[in-house]
């Protein structure tokens, strides 16, 4: 039996803020590219919505501002040699946003409905291995899994295995998506088409936090919008910073720059199920035709990196490929004309409606118009998209061709990155593997890699999957983007992490 203590959060002694009449109300606006889907974690599948639901709602664990593992609702946990059996201690005294207590109970609640597979939820996968969970006291719980699982705490931090309250989730059902109720630092005031409003959490459990009165989040696709709601302060905070207009905010003396390295994928899902990308020469092709440094320096003006393996270099168990996709159109012609289609062929993409998602949707389309490619570029609101790509029940229906996506592993973990997207069993809608990619060698690879605690035999299990991934081509793989945003000075303790999401929880504005 291994036991771990956690280390004590940092500002949990910090002094609570004084609060008064004389006090203006201090509101955060934050410029948001898309629109919320839910606020139902565990039926979320963007990092958007996770960013939004995580302002009022917590789970066992969570990432710090430099994605490291920190305890939450959780104190301390303890785990068996042969990682099946997980017990933790949960942290006392906190209770949900309507009174509830958060307890052990609570707990079991949650992690039996998303582990469910008949509730049909898009996190389920988080925990498909758990087979029982066991209440020992009000404030102790055991996890019992099906199969070794070393990444468990990691999976319990992504935002998919926040905690509802079990009071709020018999009220309201189906439909707790529109009326989350946690333990965060902000409580639920409303959320409209475009915009979600929460305030501040009085009984929050950290003292001195929240430090602000509320916050909105407000969904604007246009870049140029956005950016003007940056420059007259109608928002503190804008992401993504479109990369050609880095040099107007910098220019502006009350706001400055986030520019950080992220592990978010940039890619094209090619459903390997239809003709013409049934073929793996067309995948490569593809992917031959597509100039990966212009796609960097176009579509984010330089902010990006090359995606050389199936996951981002920062992810873990990553391995570079040694037999990159250079820009060759000579051989994706070859390629083409191999696999029948010296003429090349027709097909649609589509992506979100945002304009970095349209900017990269045109340089692929622009680029495999050389081959003879003909694209065409649907960008559909999220909802739309999420309806189109997930409501499919078997491969044969989805009407998918190819899909401008991106992915990022919020569990830190290659699992995280690999299983969801490129297992054979995780076509929509149980996971997101939009591709519809099935290989017998990367299936028994990440199968091993999530079924040992031993990270050696993970290694080598990740460095199979990668390489014959890559092989496959079930994507078009474009960059790993950075992390690109604007905001004011007067905000501080606002962080924008490496998976993309948003953290608020110490935010201030002076």
């Amino acid at each position: 039996m291994t036991r771990f203590a956690l280390p004590l959060l940092a500002g949990l002694l910090a002094g609570t803020a004084l609060a008064g009449p004389a006090f203006a109300a201090k509101t955060l606006v934050v410029g948001i590219p898309d629109n919320i889907t839910t606020l139902d974690p565990a039926d979320i599948n963007d990092t958007l919505s996770q960013s939004a639901s995580r302002t009022m709602m917590q789970g066992l664990f969570g990432f710090d501002k430099e994605m490291k593992l920190v305890p939450l609702l959780a104190e301390s946990f303890t785990v068996n040699d042969t990682a099946t059996e997980y017990t933790y201690r949960l942290r006392k005294g906190v209770t949900f946003h309507d009174g509830s207590p958060f307890n052990a109970q609570a707990v079991k609640t949650n992690f039996d409905r998303l582990s469910n597979p008949a509730n049909r939820l898009k996190r389920q996968s988080l925990l498909a291995m758990l087979a029982e969970t066991v209440v020992l006291d009000d404030h102790t719980i055991t996890l019992k899994l099906s199969q070794p699982f070393g990444a468990l705490n990691n999976n319990l931090a992504h935002p998919g295995a926040m905690i509802h309250s079990p009071k709020a989730l018999e009220t309201f059902g189906k439909e707790i998506g529109r009326h989350p109720v946690g333990t965060g630092p902000y409580k639920f005031v409303s959320w409209e088409a475009d915009t979600l409003k929460v305030e501040k959490n009085a009984n929050y459990w950290k003292p001195g936090l929240p430090k602000v009165d509320s916050v909105t989040l407000k969904s604007v696709p246009e870049n140029g919008s956005r950016i003007a709601m940056l420059q007259t302060n109608e928002a503190q905070f804008i992401y993504p910073l479109p990369p050609e207009m880095v040099k107007m905010v910098e220019a502006n003396q009350a706001l400055e720059i986030i520019d950080a390295p992220s592990i978010i994928a940039r890619y094209v899902a090619m459903n390997t199920m239809k003709k013409p990308f049934n073929d793996p020469r067309v995948r490569q092709a593809l992917n031959y035709a597509i100039d990966k440094n212009a796609y960097a320096k176009v579509v984010y003006r330089g902010y990006a990196g090359p995606l050389d393996s199936a996951i981002p270099s920062k992810l873990g168990f990553h391995v570079s490929q040694p037999n990159q996709y250079t820009y060759d159109l000579a051989k994706a012609k070859a390629l083409l004309a191999e696999a029948g289609y010296p003429n090349g062929f027709e097909a649609e993409m589509i992506g979100r409606n945002s304009t970095n998602f349209i900017r990269g949707m045109q340089f692929v389309q622009q680029q495999l118009a050389q081959v003879g490619v003909k694209l065409t570029v649907t960008p559909l609101e999220a909802g739309v998209e999420a309806s189109r790509v997930w409501s499919v029940e078997k491969p044969e229906d989805a009407t998918v061709q190819m899909q401008y996506s991106g992915w990022s592993a919020s569990t830190g973990d290659a699992d995280w990155g690999l299983r969801p997207l490129l297992w054979g069993k995780g076509f929509p809608p149980k996971f997101f593997n939009v591709a519809y990619y099935k290989n017998e060698t990367v299936d028994t690879a990440i199968e091993t890699g999530i079924g040992t605690a031993d990270n050696a035999k993970r290694a080598e299990a990740y460095r199979v999957a990668q390489e014959q991934i890559w092989k496959d081509a079930p994507w078009i793989f474009l960059g790993v983007e950075n992390l690109l945003a604007g905001k004011s000075k007067k905000l501080t303790g606002f962080y924008y992490v490496a998976d993309g999401g948003l953290q608020m929880e110490e935010a201030d504005l002076q």
